[in-house]
């Protein structure tokens, strides 16, 4: 896919963050969009910038990417008004702090159920209307813990690493079966979002104090620049695997140097660096 200009582009979790900047550089870039979340005042305000903006169609939905059903109908209901869809953007997400001793088992489904299965309803519904286009594309979100493992982190770590396989396996049955589908994985590192601020923490986490960490000292690059880095050298250049930030490329190379030797590592620094238990 050379150009997004008249390109009928599909994006979750848009009412914010990384979600809502690549609606917007998309939409500067000549795609129809058709953009949703759960947000629904997040979502308004991202349709009237898009709108100011210049897109020249977009549809807003209030979407739960968990429930299976409700995105059935809604891909359905996207490329019956767009007649086609190119890009799929899974970027709906979600995180959860504690660890696992102390995690409660409706916040662990609750994370999987948006960052993979929102993930893998996503790809299978659209999936057909993608074959179709002759010129399709899908970008799944997974994350630097998508590529190494953080304490503290565990059902995080374990949606996104479910979502880098699948998506990696969903390329190569692409390739296989030569349906003109490009499929990538984003790996973002910190980024100016409220993803923590959104998030859930078990009981004994300092929900606070983990919020200005993570504010103050991991979130480093706008979500402007994340969204053209994925959309230059994801969708454009139909790259497999984007890693975002510094912090992305850093991390993933240490951990592919050291092997395994990196938990231990990892494990050092959280057990003086991580807030102490409520």
């Amino acid at each position: 896919m050379r150009t997004l200009d008249g390109k009928v582009v599909v994006i979750t979790g848009a009412a914010s963050g990384i979600g809502r900047a690549l609606a917007l550089d998309v939409a500067r870039r000549g795609a129809l969009l058709a953009i949703s979340d759960v947000d629904e005042p997040g979502l308004a305000e991202t349709v009237d910038l898009v709108e100011a903006a210049g897109a020249r169609e977009v549809r807003g939905d209030r979407l739960d990417v968990s429930d299976r059903a409700a995105f059935a109908a809604y891909a359905v209901a996207v490329a019956e008004q767009f007649g086609r869809v190119n890009v799929v953007v899974n970027n709906a997400g979600v995180a959860l702090a504690g660890d696992v001793e102390d995690l409660a088992y409706d916040d662990m489904e609750w994370i999987i159920g948006i960052n993979f299965w929102g993930v893998v309803n996503g790809t299978k519904e659209f999936l057909p209307h993608l074959v179709a286009s002759g010129d399709g594309h899908v970008v799944n979100l997974s994350s630097l813990f998508g590529l190494v493992s953080i304490p503290g982190q565990s059902m995080y770590n374990a949606s996104k690493y479910a979502v880098r396989g699948f998506t990696e396996a969903l390329r190569e049955e692409m390739l296989v079966l030569g349906h003109p589908v490009g499929v990538t994985s984003v790996h973002p590192g910190g980024i100016k979002t409220a993803i923590a601020r959104n998030g859930r923490f078990s009981d004994r986490e300092d929900a606070a104090r983990s919020v200005a960490i993570f504010d103050e000292k991991m979130a480093k690059m706008p979500p402007e620049r994340a969204a053209e880095i994925i959309v230059t050298k994801g969708i454009l250049a139909n790259r497999a695997r984007v890693l975002v930030g510094l912090d992305a490329h850093a991390l993933h190379h240490f951990a592919r140097l050291t092997g395994s030797r990196y938990q231990d590592v990892v494990a050092r620094v959280a057990k003086r660096a991580r807030p102490p238990k409520l």
